[in-house]
């Protein structure tokens, strides 16, 4: 009697294991997605403090960049309604003095020779 209860047991957890595997399979994610899974949980895990880190920075940062915006947004839109579309010009270039020039391009651009230094 002793050795029958243990074989009962034992043969009804294995006649159950293929339908929960079953179940699981339908329900649940395949080996791989599990695994995925759990490494970006891992990977969530090992960021959060930098997380925190950063979002402690940006709440410093805040008045900072708001005082900006409002300093600078008047002067920005005066900016862009001067210039009509940002396609009409060339990449800003420094020169050696260290200034920056943004060059209009013009229709007659495929006469000027681009290695002719020009005179400013």
């Amino acid at each position: 009697m002793k050795l029958i209860m243990p074989i009962a047991a034992l043969s009804l957890s294995l006649a159950a294991a293929p339908a929960l595997a079953q179940e699981e399979e339908d329900e649940g994610f395949s080996l791989m997605e599990r695994g995925a899974q759990m490494f970006m949980e891992g990977i969530m895990r090992e960021m959060e403090p930098a997380m925190r880190d950063i979002e402690g920075m940006a709440k410093e940062m805040q008045p900072a960049l708001r005082s900006f915006v409002e300093e600078m947004g008047p002067a920005f839109a005066d900016l862009m309604g001067q210039i009509d579309d940002l396609s009409n010009y060339h990449a800003p270039e420094m020169m050696p003095n260290g200034d920056i020039i943004i060059r209009r391009k013009t229709p007659l651009e495929e006469e000027i020779d681009p290695d002719e230094e020009i005179e400013i």
